[in-house]
Parts: C-alpha cells; sequence; structure tokens
C-alpha cells in the first residue's frame, strides 16, 4: 500500500445523513471488548466462532440474521480527506481504480462484528462499494473479492494509524481481504433511495425490509443477501 489506511473509517463512521447515528472513531471500544469475548480469540483468517456467536445471539433474541444466507457485501469508504491522527484516511472509487491491477487490501478494520464478516468472505463474492461519511453517501461502483481473509499487516506497525498493541502475532485479532475493481455501476445509487425502498419494503414487505444498511448503520463492512444485491443493483437501470 502507498498510504496508510486510507479506506476505512476505524469503527465505520455513520453517513453525515443519518446525525442520529454519528459517531467519533474512538467509540463503542467496550461493545468491541464484548464482540471479542463472545469471539473466543479465533485464529486469525480462518476462524468463524465469532460469527457463528452473533448468529447464536440474533437467533436466541429472535432475529433473522440466522436464517439468512449472505452472498455477497457492501464495503463502506471515505471518498473525502478526512485527517485522522495527522493522517488522511480518503479513500474513494478513483483511488481503488489507481492501484496496481485496480486491487487492494482492505485492512484498518477495528470493529469485530466488521472483522468478522470480513472473514466470512468468499473468494469470487462481489460487493458494493460505498462512499460514506460525505455529503451525498451511496454506491457507486461493484468490486469482488480477490483473496479470503488473512491477519491484516497493520496491526503490527508501531508506527501505524490502527497500530493494535493487545494484538500478537501467534493468534492476530485482525484480518483482511484483498478486493479487485469490476465496474462502476451505471450511475450513483444514493443512500436517500435506498432508504425509500427499505421502508416501503419494510411496511408492506419486500427484499430491502431487513438491509443491515439502515439496520446496523456504524457497520463499514456488511453483509447482502442475493435478493438485496438483485435488488439494490436493479436500481442503476
Amino acid at each position: 500500500m502507498p498510504w496508510p489506511s486510507r479506506k476505512r473509517d476505524k469503527e465505520a463512521v455513520a453517513d453525515k445523513e443519518e446525525s442520529d447515528a454519528k459517531i467519533a472513531k474512538t467509540e463503542e471500544k467496550a461493545s468491541d471488548k464484548q464482540e471479542e469475548e463472545k469471539s473466543a480469540k479465533p485464529p486469525a483468517g480462518k476462524s468463524t466462532s465469532g460469527w457463528k456467536n452473533w448468529k447464536k445471539k440474533a437467533s436466541e433474541s429472535g432475529g433473522e440474521e440466522s436464517k439468512i444466507t449472505y452472498c455477497h457485501w457492501l464495503l463502506k469508504s471515505e471518498p473525502e480527506s478526512r485527517l485522522e491522527k495527522g493522517v488522511d484516511v480518503k479513500f474513494s472509487i478513483d483511488d481503488l481504480k489507481a492501484q496496481p491491477n485496480q486491487t487492494t487490501c482492505w485492512d484498518g478494520v477495528r470493529n469485530y462484528q466488521a472483522r468478522n464478516f470480513l472473514r466470512s468472505m468468499k473468494l469470487g463474492q462481489q460487493a458494493f462499494f460505498y462512499h460514506s461519511n460525505c455529503k451525498e453517501p451511496g454506491i457507486v461502483a461493484i468490486v469482488k473479492i480477490v483473496k479470503e481473509a488473512y491477519p491484516d499487516h497493520t496491526q503490527f506497525d508501531k508506527k501505524h494509524l490502527y497500530y493494535d498493541s493487545t494484538s500478537k502475532k501467534e493468534n492476530p485479532k485482525w484480518s483482511m481481504v484483498d478486493v479487485q475493481f469490476v465496474r462502476m455501476t451505471k450511475r450513483f445509487i444514493p443512500l436517500s433511495e435506498i432508504k425509500v425502498h427499505h421502508l416501503e419494503h419494510k411496511a408492506k414487505g419486500g427484499p430491502l425490509k431487513n438491509m443491515m444498511l439502515f439496520a446496523k448503520q456504524r457497520l463499514s463492512v456488511q453483509p447482502l443477501t442475493q435478493e438485496e444485491f438483485d435488488f439494490v443493483l436493479s436500481l442503476e437501470e
């Protein structure tokens, strides 16, 4: 990487449009600790125990997540410059396209649930590239997973913005995947438009009724069902 972790908001900063969900980068440390305890310190890159625990919790609470099969993803990234500890965390779709082979590692994720989603990704699966924390958030492109989860090297770099002194090389806490640009969507699909369909489907039934983009707004890595992916993609026409 030619620059450090410019893609991710460390704790998935909520979109400006959703002021009630807007948070600081250091929030939710307590909830992250709980997620870590639930994940039982799984081996980096391959374990899905944290994901299973999350599904179990959802099932016990009457949630539908345990019954849902996710095969696509939504990845949030900040297209506008924002300094964090003196480092610009900007990483737009144009930045991805400028990378060698239009490919980059999706590093810097420091939320346990988001990490577990990264560990669930399979080679070849597609994801929406979502511009977040900007004037008009929304989906701009499609990317694909070209390397499954492996340890995030930035957690061990003492000079890096996302260094984690509690993570050990023999049992890394954080994982990343490699993603490659596939294509731009035929048009920009704004969050506001997706929200209209979500509310309609929530009231009357439809594929977006449980879309995590609205149920868990703070997550920078989110799963999508085939139905959710297909419906949102149809909006580009």
